[in-house]
C-alpha cells in the first residue's frame, strides 16, 4: 500500500492590523526638482485666493515692523520673537492650507472659510479620535522647541562672544565678523542641528492634521517617514523655505508675498508626497456640527 505524503501544517494567517493600531499614510517617492513645481503652484494659488492669500503676507510683515521699532535695541528679545515666528509658521499658515484644498475641489474661497478654519474643523465630533486640538498641541509642541533654540544659542553667543550682544548691528560686529575663531560657523551648525528635526516633524504635519482624522503622533510620525523617503528633494525643500524666509525677513515687505506663496506650496507638498486617502477625511469646516 503506497503511502501517502503527509500533509504540510496550515500555514500561518498573516497579521493585521489590530484595533488602535497606528495607522499611517502611504508616503511616495518624489523627483529632486519637484519642490520647484511646489512653489510654481503656490503662487497660482496666491493670486487665485486673491487678498484673503496676500492678508496672510501682510499681518506678519506689519507686526514685524512693529517688533524691529519696538525691540531693535534688545537683539535677544527680536531674535526670539522672529525665530518663534519661523517655528510655529506652520500651524499659522493653517487658513493658506485650506485655501488651497479649497481650490483644489472647486469651493468657495471666502473669509468664511477662513473663520470656520481657525474655530470649528478641530471641534468635530471625530475630534477625540481625530485629533481634538490637534493644531494647539502641535503648535505648543513648535513653540517650545523654538523657546530651546533662542535661549540654546544667547547662551553659546553669551559665554563665546567678546562683547555684550544688545543689537542686529552687534550680532553682525560680534557673531558673524569675530575675531573668535569659528563662533559664527557653531553657531550656524548649532542651528541646522536643532533646526532639521523641527522641520522633519512638521514638513506635513499640519496639512494632515487639516485634512484627514489623525493625531498629532500620527502625523509627525509620517512627517518623518516623509523626509526618510525623500531626503534629497526635502533637503533642498527646506533649503528653498530658509532662503526665502530670510529673503523675506531682510526687507519685511518681501513677507507679504513670501509667506502665502509657502504656505500655499506646502499645502501641494503634501498633496505630492503623501497618499491619505486610506484614513478618514476630516469633515470640511462647512460641515463640523
Amino acid at each position: 500500500m503506497a503511502s501517502s505524503k503527509p500533509t504540510p501544517p496550515p500555514l500561518a494567517p498573516l497579521p493585521t492590523a489590530t484595533p488602535g493600531t497606528l495607522a499611517l499614510p502611504v508616503i511616495r517617492s518624489i523627483v529632486l526638482t519637484q519642490p520647484l513645481s511646489w512653489l510654481a503652484r503656490g503662487a497660482q494659488d496666491m493670486l487665485r485666493g486673491g487678498w484673503l492669500s496676500v492678508l496672510h503676507g501682510l499681518l506678519p510683515a506689519v507686526f514685524g515692523a512693529f517688533l524691529v521699532f519696538v525691540l531693535h535695541d534688545r537683539f535677544w528679545l527680536l531674535a526670539g520673537a522672529f525665530s518663534g515666528f519661523l517655528v510655529v509658521a506652520p500651524v499659522l499658515a493653517t487658513s493658506l492650507y485650506a485655501i488651497s484644498r479649497a481650490i483644489e475641489r472647486g469651493e468657495p474661497v471666502d473669509w468664511q472659510l477662513i473663520v470656520k478654519t481657525w474655530t470649528r474643523w478641530q471641534y468635530s465630533r471625530f475630534a477625540v479620535k481625530g485629533g481634538y486640538w490637534g493644531m494647539v498641541r502641535f503648535g505648543l509642541l513648535l513653540a517650545l522647541a523654538g523657546t530651546g533654540w533662542v535661549l540654546t544659542s544667547a547662551a553659546l553667543i553669551t559665554l563665546m562672544a567678546g562683547q555684550p550682544v544688545n543689537t542686529p548691528m552687534d550680532f553682525v560686529r560680534h557673531v558673524v565678523l569675530a575675531p573668535t575663531p569659528y563662533l559664527f560657523e557653531l553657531w550656524l551648525t548649532l542651528g541646522g542641528l536643532m533646526a532639521a528635526p523641527i522641520f522633519a516633524s512638521s514638513v506635513i504635519a499640519m496639512p494632515l492634521l487639516l485634512d484627514r482624522r489623525v493625531d498629532v503622533l500620527q502625523a509627525v510620525l509620517a512627517s518623518w517617514q516623509t523626509v526618510l523617503t525623500n531626503p534629497l528633494p526635502l533637503a533642498l525643500w527646506a533649503a528653498l523655505i530658509m532662503a526665502l524666509t530670510l529673503l523675506g525677513l531682510a526687507t519685511l515687505l518681501g513677507l507679504i508675498v513670501v509667506l502665502p506663496v509657502l504656505g500655499h506650496a506646502s499645502w501641494h507638498a503634501y498633496r505630492d508626497l503623501v497618499d491619505a486617502s486610506a484614513l478618514p477625511e476630516r469633515q470640511p469646516p462647512e460641515e463640523v456640527r
